[in-house]
């Protein structure tokens, strides 16, 4: 039994997003200095060459990653990467501070190995985060910028939310992702249409000066005629990947007390129509994949990666297994990657696609 397993029941007995606000701030402790980091360094973190991985023209040190929303204002990226996660996502980070929806908002579903949040992109805003990032610095791992729009915004307004965001984070960024696919913000308008996409990625790619990567994160909910229409969009602007999937509204088959809350499902329970999607997008494109939705151990992340995902994201799994995630995950794939004859991480995406 670790030391995770024996606090977790305390930390579950606080709601569920005063205990995620408790954890940060440990993060945060934790990673402030370079001595503490080196510590956490030594304990969790979990290297091979087997796991390196070249996108977005950056090395990620493995495929693991932390999915936006876990550190929405940039404050324990260098405790996460210290860790052992190939890559912290940042956000999703709004122009201005916003308060989100009220509270409870977070509500974690035991049984299933799941959350349900309404958060409604809460935040400090894209000025207090730039300032965290050059007061801190990066990490030693690629960093994402996950962008939004406030809630209040029209649908012209949004796209300047986004060219706002974009402009003052993306200096920082190793990849930028725009967030069309929340289900937990006001639904004013069409968000995913493929009008309002070309009116982002148009507004976007005249700002990208630097040709910082740019991608856009996906819905599980789509049906697979809209999936396609949204590559043909993604390749028509030449854009640099997806991220695949968001929450999603399903409540098929969950057996927990909060199942009937509104919000954005997460965990287990989205692995599998998560996968369907990587699946789904990687055999009607080449451009690379980031899969999110239900990983939460080597075998969960290895078939994302077999079914097209060049890198995977995690929360919840973080939320239910603790520090040692990452380095479990990591030792777990370098098994698999060697049982099944692979010599890299590189060598094992798509292999179930053929």
């Amino acid at each position: 039994m670790t030391l995770y397993s024996r606090l977790r029941p305390l930390a579950f007995a606080l709601p569920a997003e005063t205990a995620h606000d408790l954890g940060k701030r440990t993060l945060r402790a934790a990673g402030s200095t370079r001595p503490t980091r080196a510590v956490l360094r030594r304990a969790y973190r979990y290297e091979h060459p087997a796991l390196e991985i070249d996108r977005f023209d950056t090395t990620f040190p493995n495929p693991v990653g932390v999915a936006a929303g876990f550190d929405k204002n940039a404050e324990v990226t260098h405790a996460l990467a210290a860790l052992g996660f190939g890559f912290v996502e940042v956000g999703t980070v709004t122009p201005y501070p916003q308060a989100g929806n009220e509270r409870p908002r977070l509500f974690r579903l035991r049984e299933d190995e799941a959350m349900i949040n309404r958060m409604g992109f809460n935040g400090q805003g894209m000025d207090r985060v730039r300032d965290r990032i050059e007061r801190d610095g990066l990490p030693d791992v690629p960093i994402g910028v996950n962008v939004g729009k406030m809630n209040t915004s029209s649908e012209d307004e949004a796209i300047e939310d986004y060219r706002r965001v974009f402009d003052r984070l993306s200096p920082y960024a190793d990849y930028v992702v725009v967030n069309v696919s929340c289900p937990n913000t006001p639904d004013e308008f069409e968000e995913d249409s493929p009008e309002h996409l070309e009116a982002i990625f148009e507004t976007l790619e005249a700002e990208n000066d630097a040709n910082v990567p740019l991608l856009v994160k996906v819905g599980p909910d789509s049906p697979a005629e809209s999936l396609y229409e949204l590559v043909d969009i993604v390749e028509a602007f030449d854009l640099d990947g997806i991220v695949a999937t968001n929450t999603t509204t399903r409540r098929d088959g969950l057996g927990s007390e909060n199942r009937d809350e509104w919000g954005g499902l997460s965990g287990k329970p989205l692995a599998n129509r998560s996968t369907e999607i990587v699946r789904t997008l990687a055999g009607y494109t080449d451009v690379p994949i980031v899969g999110v939705g239900g990983v939460d151990s080597a075998a969960s992340a290895y078939e994302k990666i077999r079914a097209g995902a060049s890198l995977v994201q995690l929360y919840t799994g973080f939320v239910y297994n603790g520090p040692s995630t990452a380095r479990e995950i990591n030792r777990g794939l370098v098994a698999m990657l060697e049982r099944d004859g692979f010599d890299s991480v590189e060598e094992a995406i798509g292999a179930d696609l053929e």
